[in-house]
């Protein structure tokens, strides 16, 4: 029905708004970068989605406008390292006015700044090249501001050249620290440069239309996403843990495509003829396809011709690692398949911890993200990818096979996913029950339930968050928390109380108009070949994405449409979720977290749900919290932990480097030393032998403090749930919403 709805709406604003889009300013000396209708259509969506089932429900107004415009230019130019003050006055006609442009689809003057922005680039990549070889005198006492976001924006061309001066010798300077000699950096530093401007040289009108995008949705709620066609391809793999190639990861090295890593168990690995470091310098599809050369191809192009659907053939033309690119190539031939992507997916470790002369067993699941194929799902797949499956089974195993004592979930660094997910992952730990109340941008509360009462793992529990734990994670830990099912551990969570739903806008399009859009690019496609400019260059300034019948592909939408709350009735939105032992946080409280974000959604509350809490930990909580700070007093780690948060929020302040040789050698010498030491202070005590200068910690002897006194705390946990009687079922009686 809501899909209904979107088509409606949206398809009789679309049509209503013909009103020509202006003509764009041109700027000499670069390939002017346009929108193509593909992304004017988007547009006018997007103000339709966002005005009437954003949460918010938002006005497109001047005042809208005007955080869009500030945005898309920081966007841009964070430090003022490129515009001129003269730019930024000229750009200014344009501040009031970008929320009548996005209602007609107009994106010249977005597309235009970006067109000078490109211009200043290529002139400061350019003037950074002519001073690469110039002799500079490494024992003056000047210094190289690299942070500029503070000052004001540059009034001439040769305040730029001061700054990009030095900011060539502040390279030179580096690369002349860690001992290579004159001609090497300079021949080191000239290929960097070079670089930056072939890669400036791909831009295209899809980089530039996600860029904006993100500046105007963000404008409006921080996690209010537009995803390009691509990006949302990409998007949607990370949620599925899955892709469908050849299972290698690429990269790109001096305009090379280079296979970085093979995956195991996918084509690649299984063929025993790829290798990490091979070049990629042509592709052809199927059997008998002609082979595209893409050398010099943007990684996103390149990539985008070697995946492709399960099943389908794709021919490579490689040289081999260590071989030269005048070197014979051999032809590969691999028929693609679904990877599942298990480096990213949920994973276990058993840790056996003594205490008191009695060994315990705890299993920690590390979880990076809460994901689903949901493509998978709906086509029927019984083993389709997610992460309630992927738990379940690792319980199991925990449980059956390695006996242990405890399991601890640890969501560090977890930004969230998938809302169901959540829900159905709090089951395997509190059984029947509310997880989650949820309401919508109509203002209606509905309570989601875990509707299976089995229980997978009813022993003790405890579960890990940090700054970076957010929207599903915060759910969880919420739901554990409220249940009294376990204990918190860590930092404050990020603060992420809203729910996005996912939208193909191609779905929200009527047919006709699709082909409509077909036959248009068609038509320019036919213009762009008598211009020489073909579909078949893939780092043309414009990029139309469309699928196998020629249709334009619109690219997806995740649309704030509700907030959630906990079952006690409180928003984790702004105050995320508190842990029950609190740990210093390494990420800085007032740069990382929603309550940072000034577009984000306030804090509010709805009624209680009916639940019923499954232990009282009170007083146990005050007994862990004792026995924790106990130990945090005599803890070298934990000192060190708090010296090191004082140094980053020192360093926090810092906008400037001195240029001065000696100095700068002396300030990174003092600082190697210093953390040599520490980390040799810590091994003693651990009785480890100590680390020289240049030596590298060995993998098996790197220590994760967080994690060991978490260890701790679940021992202390299970000792004191082993002599008090829990109070178990208490009913938490509020008002049920429905």
């Amino acid at each position: 029905m809501l899909k209904k709805i979107f088509a409606i709406t949206l398809t009789a604003a679309v049509l209503a708004c013909t009103a020509e889009p202006k003509a764009q300013k041109p700027v000499a000396g670069v390939p002017n970068i346009k929108p193509d209708e593909q992304q004017s259509l988007v547009t006018k969506e997007v103000v339709g989605l966002l005005e009437n089932y954003n949460y918010k429900k938002p006005k497109l107004n001047d005042s809208l406008s005007s955080i869009i415009f500030d945005r898309y230019i920081k966007a841009l130019d964070p430090s003022k390292y490129y515009f001129l003050e003269s730019d930024i006055k000229d750009f200014e006609a344009n501040r009031y006015s970008l929320d009548d442009d996005f209602r007609i689809g107009d994106l010249s003057a977005p597309f235009y700044i970006f067109n000078v922005y490109l211009k200043r680039y290529n002139e400061r990549v350019n003037y950074s090249i002519s001073q690469i070889k110039n002799k500079f005198d490494f024992n003056q006492n000047d210094t190289y501001v690299y942070d500029r976001s503070e000052l004001p924006w540059a009034k001439t061309n040769a305040e730029l050249d001061d700054l990009w001066k030095k900011r060539v010798k502040y390279e030179l300077v580096n690369l002349k620290i860690a001992g290579t000699d004159e001609a090497k950096n300079i021949e080191t530093l000239t290929k960097r440069y070079a670089n930056l401007k072939s890669q400036a040289a791909k831009f295209n009108n899809q980089d530039v239309f996600q860029i904006l995008m993100d500046s105007f949705t963000e404008a409006v709620d921080p996690h209010t996403n537009y995803f390009n066609p691509r990006n949302a391809e990409n998007f949607n793999q990370e949620m599925s843990r899955s892709l469908e190639g050849i299972g290698a990861v690429l990269q790109s090295e001096n305009e090379v495509t280079k296979i970085a890593s093979i995956m195991p168990g996918g084509p690649a690995f299984k063929s025993k003829k790829l290798n990490a470091g091979d070049k990629i310098i042509a592709v052809a599809q199927g059997v008998d396809g002609e082979f595209e050369d893409i050398v010099g191809w943007r990684i996103d192009n390149a990539v985008s011709k070697i995946k492709g659907p399960k099943g389908t053939t794709v021919r490579l033309k490689i040289i081999p690692v260590g071989q030269e690119l005048s070197s014979k190539p051999q032809i590969i031939t691999l028929v693609r398949e679904k990877i599942i992507l298990e480096e990213q997916s949920a994973k276990k470790v058993v840790k056996t911890v003594e205490s008191d002369g009695k060994p315990y067993k705890i299993g920690i699941i590390k979880i990076p993200a809460f994901y689903a194929d949901f493509k998978a799902a709906n086509a029927g797949d019984p083993n389709y990818k997610s992460t309630t499956r992927d738990v379940r089974l690792l319980i199991d195993t925990l449980k059956n096979k390695d006996k242990v004592d405890a399991i601890v979930v640890d969501l560090r660094a977890n930004g969230g996913g998938s809302l169901n997910e959540a829900i159905e992952l709090s089951g395997l730990f509190i059984g029947k029950g509310p997880v989650v109340q949820v309401k919508d941008y109509r203002n209606s509360v509905k309570v989601y339930k875990d509707e299976d009462s089995n229980i997978t793992w009813d022993g003790p529990m405890g579960v890990m968050i940090d700054r970076l734990s957010a929207s599903a994670s915060e759910i969880f830990a919420g739901a554990i928390q409220d249940y009294g099912r376990g204990i918190i551990m860590g930092t404050q969570s990020y603060g992420k109380g809203t729910v996005q739903s996912s939208i193909d806008l191609n779905s929200l399009m009527n047919s006709s108009m699709l082909q409509k859009l077909a036959a248009l690019f068609k038509k320019n496609e036919g213009e762009k070949k008598a211009m020489n400019m073909t579909k078949e260059n893939p780092n043309s300034p414009t990029v139309t994405i469309v699928d196998k019948n020629g249709v334009p592909q619109l690219g997806q939408i995740n649309l704030t449409m509700a907030k959630f709350y906990r079952v006690s009735g409180s928003s984790t939105q702004h105050k995320g979720v508190i842990p029950d032992i609190n740990f210093p946080s390494i990420y800085p409280l007032d740069k990382i977290g929603e309550d940072t974000e000034p577009s984000a959604l306030p804090f509010d509350m709805v009624n209680p749900s009916t639940y019923n809490v499954v232990y009282d930990l009170d007083a146990v909580k005050g007994n862990l919290l004792k026995l924790h700070e106990k130990r945090m007093a005599k803890s070298l780690d934990y000192k060190m932990l708090k010296e090191d948060i004082a140094e980053g929020k020192k360093r926090e302040k810092e906008t400037s480097v001195t240029l001065n040789e000696a100095k700068l050698k002396a300030e990174r010498d003092a600082l190697e030393a210093k953390s040599l030491a520490r980390m040799n202070q810590l091994r003693a005590e651990k009785g480890l032998p100590a680390i020289k200068k240049g030596e590298k910690t060995p993998k098996q002897e790197a220590s994760d403090f967080i994690e060991d006194e978490s260890m701790n705390i679940m021992i202390d946990f299970m000792k004191q749930t082993e002599s008090l009687k829990l109070s178990k079922n208490l009913n938490r009686a509020g008002t049920l919403n429905k």
